[in-house]
This record gives structure tokens, sequence and C-alpha cells, in this order.
């Protein structure tokens, strides 16, 4: 009678089924909007709520940064959304840059 061969087992490999934050994949891009002298308060408000689709409050509230402070980081993206967004603004005439979020 022949012999029969012993099945071999492989190891129980370890598996994680959890997933991690995007934003832990992601270190994420800060799409910030600069001051500058040309562009009226009530125009960028509309802009961001345009662009953005924030409300009125929202929208004020960012634009009263950027008139007082300097600039105002308006969201952390993604690279491809921060540069929508980037390209967006500056379509309407506002300084906008991105940058890597620090954090």
């Amino acid at each position: 009678m022949p012999q029969t061969a012993e099945p071999v087992v492989a190891p129980d490999l370890e598996r994680s089924d959890q997933t991690q934050d995007r934003d832990a994949l992601d270190p994420g891009y800060l799409v910030v909007c600069w001051n500058d002298p040309v562009n009226l308060m009530v125009y960028v408000t509309h802009v961001f709520q345009v662009v953005f689709g924030w409300n009125r409050p929202k929208a004020e509230h960012h634009m009263l940064q950027v008139h007082r402070q300097g600039k105002s980081v308006l969201s952390r993206e993604t690279l491809e959304r921060a540069e929508f967004y980037v390209h967006q603004l500056q379509k309407y005439g506002l300084q906008a840059t991105m940058e890597r979020d620090p954090a």
C-alpha cells in the first residue's frame, strides 16, 4: 500500500482588520488665503461661499481673519484636493497657496 504524504500546514499569520485613518496616511496640505489690497471684503466672502459651499457666517469669519491677520487657513486636504481649491481661489483673483501640514 502506498504511503500518503502528511499535509504541510502553513503557520498561522496574524491579520489586522484595523484600518488607519486617512489623515494618518497622508500628512495633509493646508489651503491658505492671503490678504491683498485689491479685493473687497464682500467679494472675498462671496468667493469663499462659492468655492467651499460655506454659509455666510463661516465665510465672513475667514474673510475677517484674512483682513485682520493677513492670512487664514481655509482647509486641510489631500494634495490633489488642496491644489484644486488653490486653483479655484486663484481663478477668482485671490492670493492663495498651499503648504504641507506640519502636524
